[in-house]
């Protein structure tokens, strides 16, 4: 089987820095809020171009502290692309915010700039942009509506460390940004973990009360914060594979390309790009009408696949009271997407092999 995504030979490439590492953290016996975050947050906000990086628990919690650091609560509304995973819109909510729905770009997957003027009103305070599957958003248009009409720019870039887009990486093109470093994605530790960027100092010193309890310093709690914290080890493991970051996604373009000129099944819709330098291609997700018994024919054939995702934020019991809203783009990007293999390790006889299978189905 072609796995889909192979951690372990992935890791084993960092093995020896990795063991290293954390040996010196363990006779350290220093876990929390210590050299290796502090040097590892350094480093990244250097990578991203930003000012500041603040390591958080995961994701998610790096868009909720984004918004919460910002003022924003109920009545307050955020427009977000429909197209995402359930994480942005989960941000949104958890802080009393109205998340307002955007269409994607069919061809990006990503928001699409032109439908978001329509969606701002009285009570609209920042646009949530998605670099979904490791593509920037073209953000122009993005950043002319924010200086308009007064707004916050935020960026989950969760899926896109080291995307670019006009000579600029994601994470430095908004107010804030917020990463995840789950274990499968292209920068990934060995658990959850994430961060926020930002060049906004009074935000960063604010995000990073609100993360350590509200807490500025030991026992002094300026705000009602959360508890959300990467800690030491994988500060540490991310540290280590940062510098190889850069030579990764470069595999994944190298990758991406091949597919894209050697796919040649009339009924396999291919991803697009509109500059090479904005993809980083954490997955590569293709479309096709008949995604199930697409995906039982790969599997027959020995290639493991992924949908990102089968069920759009909308549809999904937790926002029962959207149910019943629309969004036609959306749904079918969501019917039909299902992910190919694409990681840095995969072999050449790998891509050629998972090309030569889906260009034989019918």
């Amino acid at each position: 089987m072609i796995k889909f995504l192979d951690l372990e030979k992935i890791n084993n490439r960092f093995r020896s820095e990795i063991d290293s590492r954390i040996k010196t953290i363990l006779d350290k016996g220093w876990y929390l809020q210590g050299a290796e975050n502090e040097t590892f947050c350094k480093n990244f906000a250097a990578f991203c171009g930003t000012k500041y990086a603040l390591g958080v628990g995961n994701g998610l919690d790096a868009l909720r502290l984004i918004i919460r650091a910002s003022g924003f609560g109920p009545g307050d509304e955020i427009i977000v692309p429909a197209n995402t995973y359930i994480a942005t819109i989960l941000a949104i909510t958890d802080n009393g915010c109205t998340p307002v729905l955007v269409e994607p770009d069919i061809k990006t997957y990503n928001i699409n700039p032109d439908l978001v003027e329509e969606k701002i009103t009285s009570r609209t305070k920042a646009i949530m942009v998605v670099h979904l599957y490791g593509q920037a958003v073209q953000m122009q248009k993005i950043w002319d509506l924010a200086k308009k009409y007064n707004l916050k720019v935020f960026e989950d870039a969760a899926q896109a460390h080291g995307a670019e887009y006009q000579n600029r990486r994601v994470g430095n093109l908004s107010d804030a940004a917020a990463f995840s470093f789950y274990p499968g994605k292209n920068l990934g530790c060995m658990g959850d973990g994430g961060a926020v960027t930002t060049n906004d100092e009074e935000l960063y010193q604010k995000i990073k009360a609100l993360a350590n309890y509200g807490s500025d310093r030991k026992y002094h709690n300026l705000y009602k914060g959360l508890n959300s914290r990467l800690d030491e080890l994988q500060a540490a493991v991310l540290d280590v594979k940062l510098p190889y970051l850069d030579a990764d996604n470069a595999r994944r373009r190298e990758i991406a390309s091949y597919y894209r000129e050697n796919i040649t099944n009339p009924a396999v819709i291919l991803p697009q790009t509109y500059d090479e330098k904005a993809a980083v291609w954490h997955v590569f997700a293709v479309r096709t009408a008949e995604r199930d018994r697409f995906q039982q024919y790969l599997s027959d054939n020995g290639v493991q696949t992924i949908i990102h995702y089968p069920t759009p934020p909308h549809k999904q019991p937790a926002y029962r009271e959207w149910n019943h809203l629309s969004f036609p783009i959306t749904e079918e990007i969501h019917r039909t997407i299902i992910s190919l293999p694409i990681s840095p390790v995969m072999t050449n006889d790998e891509i050629q092999k998972v090309t030569e299978i889906v260009n034989v189905y019918r």
